[in-house]
């Protein structure tokens, strides 16, 4: 099958071209992608009519897509009220996503807060839990949550966090944010070794099938000491990494299928096809 590749949401070289959404498929098939990531970062607010025409040309153009589920999802806090609205916000994310033809919604993991990390832990799994008890009472449960690994230091959501997350559920899938995993730990990932180290921590702890197709965002990002994660940069920037090319390889010769999102700053279609090209000049036996 593959790797895919695709952009969160719309570059500025779309923007400059098309007016609508329902446009994309056919841009980033012209391009040579594969996949498209809906944003909801600020809310669900899919029409009927959009979501219909948005998954139709998804189908013509042979288009796979996910979508961002809210920013604003809270699993970890304290306040029992955000905690609920963040269950209602994963759901209506699972309607919409139905709606577009996507069958994965990427989830921000919390923050700490005044809390111990473990503390927020629990509070997530149980979040993350209830919700996946209702998406499914709902008929929802073709929908896989994919939590994501967060960028600042304070936010829930380094690694072994979101390996724990998954492990509630086996249709959770994670979204390993390359980007983030960096920045919180202040360039971290310096090459081949340490991709390595996260993709065999992703098998051992979540197994081989969702290895395989694991769900992935990238983009290079300019982070702070201590804070972590600052601002999302292209992939023109030569400071702060981290570099895909490593990556690529390792996903090409182990025959894996993730989905790549790339999320540079206004170049992410042109990005995630040069991810994609990079990844298409490795050959593909396993190791």
């Amino acid at each position: 099958m593959g790797a895919k590749f695709g952009p969160a949401g719309n570059s500025e070289s779309f923007s400059a071209k098309y007016k609508s959404t329902v446009e994309a498929p056919e841009f980033l098939k012209k391009m040579g992608l594969d996949h498209y990531e809906y944003q909801c970062g600020r809310g669900v607010r899919v029409s009927d009519k959009l979501a219909d025409s948005l998954r139709k040309r998804a189908q013509e153009h042979k288009i796979s897509l996910s979508l961002h589920a809210p920013y604003f999802i809270s699993l970890s806090s304290i306040d029992e009220e955000k905690r609920s609205n963040s269950i209602n916000y994963i759901l209506q994310s699972c309607e919409a996503a139905l709606k577009i033809g996507a069958d994965r919604i990427v989830i921000h993991s919390g923050s700490c807060s005044k809390m111990s990390r473990e503390e927020a832990m629990c509070y997530a799994e149980e979040t993350l839990k209830n919700a996946r008890q209702e998406a499914v009472a709902r008929g929802y449960e073709a929908v896989h949550f994919c939590p994501e690994t967060m960028g600042k230091v304070n936010q829930l959501g380094n690694l072994e966090e979101v390996l724990r997350l998954c492990q509630i559920d086996d249709t959770f899938i994670p979204c390993i944010d390359f980007g983030h995993l960096n920045a919180r730990t202040l360039g971290g990932i310096k090459g081949r070794e340490d991709y390595l180290d996260i993709l065999n921590k992703i098998e051992n702890q979540l197994g081989t099938d969702r290895l395989k197709i694991f769900h992935s965002h990238f983009s290079k990002i300019m982070y702070t000491d201590p804070g972590g994660e600052k601002k999302h940069l292209t992939f023109e920037d030569s400071v702060y990494g981290p570099e895909f090319e490593p990556l690529m390889e390792l996903v090409a010769q182990k025959d894996l299928s993730p989905v790549f999102i790339c999320e540079s700053a206004g170049t992410q279609a042109e990005d995630a096809l040069t991810m994609k090209k990079s990844y298409m000049s490795f050959d593909t036996e396993r190791i």
